[in-house]
This record gives C-alpha cells, structure tokens and sequence, in this order.
C-alpha cells in the first residue's frame, strides 16, 4: 500500500472520527501479507493502526473511491483494537454492514456516513480476534442509492500487522 494510500486513510479516518486535531503524516512500519502497519503523532500521542483494502469488491456500482478495512490504537485516549470500514461510497441512513470471517462467525456494525464501526470495545476485540485467526473476510453494505456491496478481505498477515501496530503503540 503506497504512501499516499496511507495518508488518504489517515486523513479520512481522522476527519470522520475526530474533530480536527494535529497530526503528522503516517509512518509505514511494516508490511505483512496484504495487511499493512502505520503509526503517526497526534496531539502528542501516537496512534497506530493497520489497513487493508479489498481483494475483489462486487456491487453494481458506477462510481466508487477507494475502500479500506482498519484496526486502530489509540493509547492516550485508552483505546485500542477499533475496527472500522470505508465503503468508498455514502451509506444507506439507519443501514448495517455485516461481516463474515470464513463463512462462520459474523457481526453487524452501524454506519455514518462512509464508514462503519462496532458498537462497543467488547464486539472491536471479538472482530480483532476474528481477523487474526481467519483467512478471509466478506464485508456486506448498502449505497445511500440502495446499491448492495461485497467486498472480500484476505487476512493473510493481519497477526504481524496487529503485533507491530501493538509494539508501536505499547498495548497488550
């Protein structure tokens, strides 16, 4: 994943969560299968996270930016493991995303606008330990125009991804 991917994934992720902070540019820490690790400074404290994009993406979609799946530390305000998603298009209002790791365990995130998340810490740990012991992951969403999205994840080298972004940010 190229550096300007990661900036782009930073700059959205720290727009859509955050009220806007200062941060410096992400740092590649590692690459591992098709999971990639970044750190950054913010506000004197460093995030950590790991993203991926896609293998392949189905939907029948005419326009659609990029999509990323993530798993973000933030020590300084006690967290730690949040996933979240960018669909690369604006959500259905009130929709859910759903994901499936090897065709068995799935969890239902809520969405806003681009992006979606777990509802709690509990379900962000169970969905870390989803992708650190599977092989791969199906997202499922829904356009604002009511287009149906799949998006299909390898979790190939998400285990040393999570054990450097851990490293960097100092969490267990």
């Amino acid at each position: 994943m190229s550096f300007r991917i990661a900036a782009r994934i930073l700059a959205i992720a720290l727009f859509a969560v955050t009220a806007p902070a200062m941060a410096d540019e992400p740092k590649l820490l590692s690459t591992h299968g098709d999971w990639t690790a970044y750190s950054f400074k913010e506000n004197g404290g460093t995030v950590c996270y790991m993203a991926s994009q896609p293998k392949k993406s189905e939907g029948n979609y005419k326009k659609r930016d990029q999509v990323f799946a993530l798993v973000t530390h933030r020590p300084a305000e006690n967290t730690k493991n949040v996933f979240s998603f960018i669909a690369g298009y604006t959500y259905k209002p009130g929709s859910d995303v759903t994901l499936t790791f090897d065709d068995k365990q799935t969890f239902t995130l809520f969405t806003n606008k681009d992006m979606a998340w777990a509802k709690d810490a509990e379900t962000d740990n169970k969905i870390t330990e989803a992708l650190r012991k599977g092989s791969k992951l199906v997202i499922k969403g829904e356009s604002m125009r009511g287009t149906l999205t799949t998006d299909n994840f390898s979790l190939k080298g998400t285990g040393g991804a999570h054990e450097a972004i851990g490293k960097a940010c100092k969490t267990k």
